[in-house]
């Protein structure tokens, strides 16, 4: 494993970190639960592979993320850092967070959080909350007393009035955090200027969803054999393209079997990250891909609401991911999942091609056809 210095904070981190997120499922006679042997038998293995950063957070698995990491660590619990996360969303009140706080120390069986994250914030969001409820007041008054070592915050702006990384760069200029947690990968690299801002500043950058929820992992082969990129696989092409952007220090991966596990160990360990070129041909096709995608829909989601509640612009999403950029299994799988769990809405065969979406189509998309070609392409 690779090891790489972490902003100002003083720490050395593995390059690959071990996102807790999607841990191994079972399916029982009472649905889906997380299966604590191989999650367990994975964890302690990434740590024997050299993995030395652990991120999980108050809400994965319904909390058990943190009491299976935390049984796992078990006495090499100094080996690592753990990183988790405060929600901002039960937090109301002064006090939330401490109590928060120590309900994570229990599940974890840990005295202390190396990284505790302000969750999945934006700039106005972590001021309402603090205005409210003194949630960094009281961070900091954990931190004095040794049960947190170093402050952060997760990124996920919603503020669509202004670009992702000026929110981003709002918070880092707070001075309040040590380290940033953001998305960044081949399909989404909106971050980079604030991961560079970050970096100049200080603070250690983590990066998640480095193969984009699995996104990366559907990109056909073509994409690295028309750059003449030699690649062993397209989850090492998503890793390399990361790890050679020079502001990334962890690369965060959520795993959810021993052999994704493996896999991107040895891709790490031995990781030649893409010459400057070869990122720079990757992104240039990736934007060439975004262009012809907006041709067919920009996702201005002017068309809402849909009288059927069809998820117009969340099926052409998907049909973007299949017909711009080769993604077939994952467009379908999407697509198979609007209305289940937190994909809202109906498919493109509740449409009753009543028109109303078309007559607000900036685009002028004859949405109706659209939706019956992406119900045959996608079902």
């Amino acid at each position: 494993m690779n090891y790489l210095p972490f902003g100002s904070t003083g720490k050395s981190v593995s390059r690959l970190g071990f996102g807790c997120m999607r841990l191994p499922m079972a399916f029982t006679k009472s649905g889906p639960q997380v299966d604590e042997q191989a999650a367990t038998a994975m964890l302690q293995r990434g740590l024997d592979l050299g993995i030395n950063y652990f991120d999980t957070a108050y809400f994965y698995h319904n909390g058990l993320s943190e009491r299976i990491l935390g049984a796992a660590l078990g006495k090499r619990r100094s080996e690592v850092n753990v990183a988790t996360k405060c929600p901002g969303n039960v937090v109301n009140k002064k006090g939330d967070l401490r109590r928060i706080l120590e309900e994570q120390l229990e599940r974890l069986s840990t005295g202390y959080i190396d990284f505790y994250h302000f969750h999945g914030i934006n700039y106005d969001e972590f001021q309402r909350i603090d205005a409210k409820a003194g949630w960094y007041e009281d961070a900091v008054k954990a931190k004095n007393e040794g049960l947190i070592k170093h402050i952060s915050f997760s990124f996920h702006s919603r503020d669509f009035q202004s670009p992702a990384p000026d929110d981003m760069m709002k918070l880092i200029d707070t001075g309040y955090f040590e380290s940033v947690l953001c998305q960044y990968n081949v399909l989404d690299q909106s971050n980079a200027p604030a991961m560079a801002y970050a970096k100049q500043k200080g603070l250690g950058v983590v990066v998640m969803g480095p193969l984009g929820g699995g996104r990366v992992s559907g990109l056909p082969a073509e994409v690295a054999a028309k750059l003449g990129i030699p690649v062993a696989a397209s989850a090492e092409l998503g890793l390399r393209f990361v790890a050679a952007n020079p502001n990334v220090d962890i690369i965060l991966s959520g795993m959810s079997s021993m052999e994704q596990l493996e896999q991107n160990c040895g891709f790490v360990s031995n990781l030649r990250p893409l010459s400057s070129s070869e990122a720079d041909g990757i992104t240039a096709m990736m934007q060439e891909n975004k262009r012809l995608s907006e041709l067919y829909c920009t996702g201005c989601n002017y068309c809402m609401p849909c009288p059927q509640e069809v998820n117009i612009p969340y099926i052409f999403q998907m049909m973007n991911y299949c017909k711009v950029y080769g993604i077939e299994e994952f467009a379908q799988n999407g697509y198979r999942g609007i209305g289940k769990g937190w994909i809202k809405g109906k498919n493109a065969d509740a449409c009753n091609q009543c028109g109303a979406c078309e007559k607000k189509c900036p685009q002028g998309i004859e949405i109706r056809k659209q939706l019956a070609e992406s119900h045959a392409a996608l079902r």
